[in-house]
């Protein structure tokens, strides 16, 4: 039984140059019609400042309301720490989403669900922030780690964002369960088809809200690895959806699993999503099946050693 993917290791990192044409997904404009609201995409390069340094590159979904606020003109808050470049808007949950791939990095997700459910995100009444991250060095737990700190100290330093829920496809699992194992801030985890290896910081987030998701058809991850990580959490607010016969990226209820990943978020940042609105935003079909393998390759999520089925 699998429980993890061996590495293949890059040369040297990916630019953010590498992904262009996927800041957004190829039907947005389905989800503008019915909004009357365009979100600001940012392509990134982070600085990650760790033994292996260097950048890792991603996009960043902002909610327009973002920018209502004029940004502030000081660098240092009246204490002397940092101070966001972009002032929240008035009552916000200051919770943001930050996506991670799998054992070949990306910035698509399985079956390119993280193209559409970003942009989803950031378009609800309550815009959550949503970063697509890549990684500086796929497959190594413990830099990808460093990877995923830094897109949160950026949110924070950036736009005063301090509650994060990190989702992570298969590898990218262990990355998220790590990283929240170390950080408090994290207030919620989900994952599609994780692998179980090095992901023993699952034990340490209960009460925190947990989903897994797993195809009971994956031939890349067994389906037990999910069953292993539920048990591994314990009691508290945890939640396994087996989807049956489906793969190791989900292909089959792509749409189905993007839905559920978006109310998580939602409610782990304290949004509530009402009836049009999960009809108007939450359901929008952004990116259509027959479109979704090919976005994948082209965002990186199918470089070895990663698979999609």
């Amino acid at each position: 039984m699998a429980a993890t993917l061996l590495p293949h290791l890059p040369a040297k990192p990916h630019s953010i140059h590498e992904y262009a044409g996927l800041a957004r997904p190829p039907h947005l404009a389905r989800l503008e019609t019915a909004t009357h609201k365009t979100g600001i995409v940012e392509p990134l390069s982070i600085d990650v400042d760790d033994s292996q340094d260097g950048f890792v590159p991603g996009f960043l979904h902002l909610p327009p309301d973002f920018f209502t606020n004029p940004p502030t003109t000081s660098s240092q808050a009246a204490g002397g720490g940092p101070r966001p470049a972009t002032a929240l808007p008035p009552h916000h949950h200051r919770t943001a989403a930050i996506l991670l791939s799998g054992a070949g990095g990306g910035v698509t997700g399985p079956s390119s669900i993280y193209l559409s459910l970003a942009c989803k995100l950031a378009t609800l009444g309550r815009g959550i922030p949503a970063l697509r991250l890549d990684y500086r060095y796929p497959a190594r737990t413990a830099p990808c780690v460093s990877d995923a700190k830094a897109g949160m100290a950026y949110l924070r330093d950036m736009y005063g964002l301090d509650r994060f829920v990190l989702v992570g496809w298969s590898f990218g699992g262990a990355v998220v369960f790590t990283a929240a194992a170390e950080d408090e801030r994290v207030v919620g985890c989900a994952t599609v088809a994780s692998q179980s290896a090095e992901a023993e910081g699952i034990r340490r987030l209960s009460p925190r809200p947990v989903l897994l998701m797993h195809g009971s058809g994956d031939n890349t991850l067994d389906v037990g690895c999910s069953q292993r990580l539920f048990h591994m959490y314990g009691a508290g607010d945890r939640m396994l959806e087996v989807f049956e016969g489906d793969n190791h990226s989900l292909s089959k209820n792509a749409e189905e699993a993007e839905e559920m990943l978006c109310e998580f978020v939602a409610r782990c940042a304290g949004v509530r999503v009402g009836a049009q609105e999960r009809r108007d935003v939450v359901a929008a079909e952004l990116v259509e099946d027959g479109e979704r393998h090919q976005l994948m390759e082209r965002g990186g999520d199918l470089r070895a050693p990663e698979r999609e089925d």
